[in-house]
């Protein structure tokens, strides 16, 4: 991830605590079930928490995103390869993914996999870009990287091929699969994920008309992205909202 394409880090992180960053997390997890990007108890997170990146947090095998609590969370290390034979071994799917990640991009701090639908739409569809029709479209223009090589589930060395994708991007759209996000915190990278698939849903629902669209030119495009990328606290007051929310009507999040 290049710098022009990373919303700063969430100046809260620096100083949180490995509890307040699980209680982060958690409440990543809650929110994407209640806005349906879930799917039964597959899809992954996780964060980072040490310096270097390797030791990171991640769901539990088999748990709903929607009962995810902060103790839930399993700490786990990249570079550990006996990490499968541990009684709460995660699901290999989100060890292959998500300790290529934390093993190989150490700058990405927080990583976010689903298989939301529109989102998964627009990565089943030979024409993966998200075109420039609207303000939540151009926050990606010419910023999300495509994966066309799908190689199955992604177990054994499936994950580290996929990171290798990213290039300097921090959104992946996993050809055939789903989508992947990177950030400096959970509150940049699920802003980031709302706001795609808030994107994706737009332009998918435009080609459901099947009129032309109305693309914008790529000058206005590249000023919109910028926009987004420098507006300032987007992401963080939209996090500081979700977790307020779930103080009020889920605080068991937090345990």
């Amino acid at each position: 991830m290049s710098a022009s394409n990373v919303t700063p880090l969430d100046r809260s992180q620096g100083r949180a605590s490995e509890q307040e960053l699980r209680a982060q997390l958690a409440a990543a997890f809650r929110w994407a079930a209640r806005h349906n990007m879930h799917e039964a108890v597959a899809n992954h997170f996780s964060l980072a928490v040490s310096d270097d990146g390797s030791k990171f947090l991640c769901n539990p095998n088999g748990r709903h995103f929607s009962r995810i609590k902060a103790s839930d969370l399993l700490l786990l290390d990249a570079n550990d390869p006996d990490t499968l034979k541990r009684p709460d071994a995660p699901d290999p799917s989100a060890w292959s993914l998500h300790g290529a990640v934390h093993r190989s991009l150490p700058q990405a701090r927080c990583a976010l996999h689903v298989h939301s639908k529109y989102a998964t739409i627009l990565a089943s569809l030979k024409d993966s870009t998200i075109h420039p029709i609207d303000q939540n479209t151009m926050r990606f223009y010419n910023r999300v990287a495509v994966d066309d090589s799908f190689g199955g589930l992604a177990l054994g060395d499936e994950g580290a091929r996929v990171c290798t994708k990213f290039g300097n991007k921090s959104v992946m759209m996993m050809g055939n699969h789903g989508v992947m996000v990177l950030g400096t915190s959970v509150a940049m990278a699920f802003d980031t994920l709302y706001y795609l698939e808030r994107a994706c849903e737009t332009l998918i629902s435009a080609y459901m008309t099947g009129k032309e669209l109305r693309l914008v030119d790529a000058e206005t495009a590249e000023k919109t992205a910028q926009q987004w990328e420098s507006y300032p606290d987007l992401a963080e007051y939209h996090f500081r909202e979700l977790m307020a929310i779930l103080d009020e009507e889920e605080p068991a999040y937090r345990d």
